[in-house]
């Protein structure tokens, strides 16, 4: 089968990609809104359009379109505002509630307060301006980037720069001066096509050669 773009829809397009580019990493970001009030809330959202881009400078992407209704996500809004994004790489067994955070919100409504309450809390994320989820073994404290813009909807690519990074000490080992994260102890959730999900299979190791 051979499949030729040009003669599909972008939401057909979506639909190819997003089920043959598998398994996808899931970015968890959070970010800040302040209200008019003054009070701060939190918005936690997840995006499978998501990779590691460099790392000197220590750059990741993401890749956010908009709501339904075509307004601006709430991620892209508070990281222009703010600067400042905490990613997370969840596990298979937050499935559900990392898709419960995928909700559209009215901005401003948090989705750990509002939606996630009962499964997640936050906690201070040392030498971070951000909390961290305390439910997730990783974490990046990230400060913005640059923000390109692509296509005509648009989509917005956002870049962050790692500045700080939580690793649970359950996951990982350290020999040396080299530290190890066992991915079998993360479990990470990975995102297929549709409405599909996937966890990794037990780890194996190949040599590259020299």
């Amino acid at each position: 089968m051979i499949i030729d773009f040009d003669a599909f829809s972008a939401s057909q397009r979506y639909h190819l990609m997003t089920q043959t580019i598998i398994p996808r990493p899931i970015a968890w970001a959070l970010t800040s809104s302040t209200a008019k009030t003054g009070e701060t809330t939190y918005n936690l959202a997840p995006f499978s359009y998501f990779t590691a881009v460099s790392s000197d400078p220590a750059v990741m992407m993401i890749s956010v379109g908009k709501k339904p209704n075509g307004d601006f996500k709430d991620t892209l809004v508070n990281v222009k505002a703010n600067k400042k994004m905490v990613i997370h790489i969840a596990s298979e067994n937050q499935a559900d509630i990392v898709t419960q955070t995928a909700a559209s919100l009215a901005h401003g409504e948090s989705e750990i307060a509002d939606v996630a309450s009962s499964q997640l809390s936050t906690v201070e994320f040392d030498g971070f301006d951000l909390p961290r989820v305390e439910q997730c073994d990783i974490a990046y404290g990230c400060e913005l980037y640059e923000i390109k813009e692509l296509g005509d909807v648009p989509q917005s690519l956002i870049f962050v720069e790692i500045k700080k990074l939580y690793v649970n000490p359950d996951v990982a080992t350290t020999s040396e001066d080299r530290i190890k994260v066992h991915a079998d102890r993360v479990n990470p959730l990975a995102r297929l096509g549709a409405s599909e999900y996937s966890g990794i299979t037990a780890p194996f190791k190949k040599a590259r050669p020299a």
